[in-house]
């Protein structure tokens, strides 16, 4: 896979899990626990939707951290190439996860 053409989706990648952490910052903020104004399920139900967007975030941020690695091994000239074996990790599985940094037989040993 064309270097410039895998920085390129790896940056727009980038750039789209940016704006989507933005919008959904709100989301993962903590519940108010004010009984008062809401009621004990509708508290557990958004206690429950905090957890899950908690957990969408740090999805998000490992793929950015895997983005941003992979953009390191772009400037350095080691894209493409497995970080455990050095061996050429398929254009097919680029294709699929630009960020990869594992062929497939080192990511099967996991």
């Amino acid at each position: 896979m064309e270097n410039k053409g895998s920085k390129q989706i790896l940056l727009s990648r980038r750039e789209e899990l940016q704006s989507i952490m933005q919008a959904s910052a709100e989301d993962s903020k903590p519940v108010e626990l004010d009984q008062s104004r809401v009621g004990r399920l509708s508290r557990m139900d958004a206690l429950q939707g905090q957890a899950m967007a908690q957990e969408t975030e740090r999805r998000r941020q490992n793929e950015l951290s895997r983005i941003d690695s992979a953009l390191i091994r772009v400037e350095t000239g080691d894209y493409g190439f497995c970080t455990n074996c050095q061996e050429n990790i398929s254009e097919k599985r680029l294709e699929l996860d630009p960020s990869t940094p594992l062929c497939i037989d080192c990511a099967t040993v996991k």
